[in-house]
């Protein structure tokens, strides 16, 4: 059955210079745990190819409720935990509804 709903996230991280490499495994630690969640359907950690890194996760949920679900785990809370000694500058999250989209 297709999704009703499905909800897209864009997350952007900016990380503080001497912790970069200390960031890109904090968010590389979460990608199987949040792979293996039920309303999980992608969960992809990039990088930008240029000197001043940033990471960028592009995450779908079955729809709103699988986000809110992965929110609540104990991995997320875990990781945002430690999420803002790391940074530069504050997280950038995009929360995105389909408009026209082609799986």
């Amino acid at each position: 059955m297709p999704d009703e709903n499905p909800v897209t996230v864009i997350a952007r991280f900016t990380p503080a210079p001497e912790h970069a490499e200390q960031l890109r495994k904090l968010l590389e630690g979460m990608v199987a745990p949040t792979r293996a969640e039920a309303g999980c359907h992608s969960y992809n950690l990039f990088t930008t190819q240029t000197e001043d890194t940033q990471f960028v996760l592009v995450e779908r949920y079955r729809d709103s409720s699988a986000l809110e679900a992965h929110r609540a785990s104990a991995h997320y809370k875990n990781y945002r935990a430690q999420l803002p000694d790391l940074l530069a500058t504050p997280l950038d999250v995009t929360v995105l509804a389909p408009v026209d989209v082609r799986d």
